[in-house]
């Protein structure tokens, strides 16, 4: 899920010095695990994909409400925090960015939520979690970052996986009809799931590229206008299509505060493991969302994945990790003999 987006600020060091990430180095050391802020990325992922879980389940629940209680989530933790460190709430100068990110931002989100009611969970996840390498021609765009052969490779991998996952029609010729197609499509292919994941991708891709110029923000000014402004989105788009109501049975009311529960929790432990742990190896940590999601898929909605989803999934995921493990090389000194391997790796 983009979630992660919401965070990503954190990767240029702007939470460093302050208490909670004071606190996480002692735990850190006290308890002698170097490996914490993997752990909490990985229990972030957990929460994350069972939120995904609750997306696809509430079939009664229109994705669009589903989307409104999720920023509900986000909102409220961060009112505190931003009361607490005295910080402006709309500050000049960042107004125009600070509105497109939440446009971006809760567009994507809600397209994700339609992607899951409309694929099988872990096709939709996995589309969704390539957006990181998508962000290198955004970057090039708007940023007129360079483009290398890594970025060249990467995005293509990442492509020719969404292909595999999608599997569109004009390529693989017309799907037979079995017990999982006519799930989603009623027995024709389903266009738009995939068109809703792969548009929730680009919309999470120019996030990135957004945080970047707002990354001397504190993250508490950033979050809280996010969930403010799209919890407002949200319910008028509800309102535009008839969805404003309460979940009608208690299962259902329960399910919807779960999510804000589990929004909640995954937001906190991917900031707790983005303060002590660098971005890159984070990263890395939340393809385990990917894992999660198969196995859920396969638990809760009995869809076995075929041989073209697990492809597709591990091209994907591939791509991702080597994103990752070329932020973090970065960020190694320029004598280092590991960073001087990883870049022939990475053809760089």
């Amino acid at each position: 899920m983009p979630e992660n987006l919401e965070l990503h600020q954190f990767e240029d060091g702007s939470g460093a010095g302050n208490v909670s990430n004071q606190w996480l180095e002692r735990m850190k050391r006290r308890a002698n695990c170097p490996y914490l802020g993997i752990i909490l990325a990985t229990l972030s992922s957990l929460f994350f994909s069972l939120c995904s879980v609750i997306v696809k389940g509430l079939v009664d629940v229109n994705p669009m409400e589903l989307a409104s209680f999720r920023f509900v989530g986000v909102l409220l933790p961060t009112i505190p925090i931003l009361i607490y460190t005295r910080q402006p709430v709309f500050p000049e100068g960042k107004r125009v960015i600070l509105m497109l990110r939440c446009f971006m931002g809760t567009t994507g989100l809600m397209l994700s939520f339609y992607a899951f009611r409309h694929m099988p969970l872990a096709d939709a996840s996995v589309i969704i979690f390539s957006t990181p390498v998508f962000v290198a021609i955004f970057a090039r765009v708007f940023l007129k970052e360079p483009c290398t052969l890594f970025n060249v490779v990467t995005i293509n991998m990442t492509l020719l996986g969404v292909v595999l996952i999608t599997r569109p029609p004009l390529v693989f010729g017309d799907p037979v009809a079995d017990a999982d197609s006519e799930k989603y499509s009623d027995k024709t292919y389903d266009i738009w799931g995939p068109v809703a994941a792969i548009s929730s991708t680009l919309f999470g891709a120019n996030v990135y590229i957004l945080l970047r110029a707002l990354k001397n923000l504190h993250f508490s000014v950033i979050m809280t206008n996010f969930g403010a402004i799209a919890l407002v989105y949200t319910l008028f788009v509800c309102g535009s299509i008839g969805a404003v109501c309460w979940p009608s049975c208690g299962r259902d009311r329960w399910l919807v505060v779960v999510l804000g529960i589990f929004s909640f929790l995954g937001q906190i432990l991917l900031t707790l493991s983005l303060q002590v742990e660098q971005a890159g190896p984070v990263a890395i940590a939340r393809c385990a969302d990917i894992v999660f999601a198969f196995i859920w898929q396969i638990m809760f909605f009995g869809e076995a994945p075929n041989a073209y989803s697990l492809f597709g999934a591990l091209m994907v995921v591939s791509s991702v990790i080597l994103t990752a493990i070329k932020k973090w090389a970065m960020t190694l000194p320029r004598e280092s003999s590991l960073r001087k391997r990883l870049r022939v790796i990475l053809l760089e």
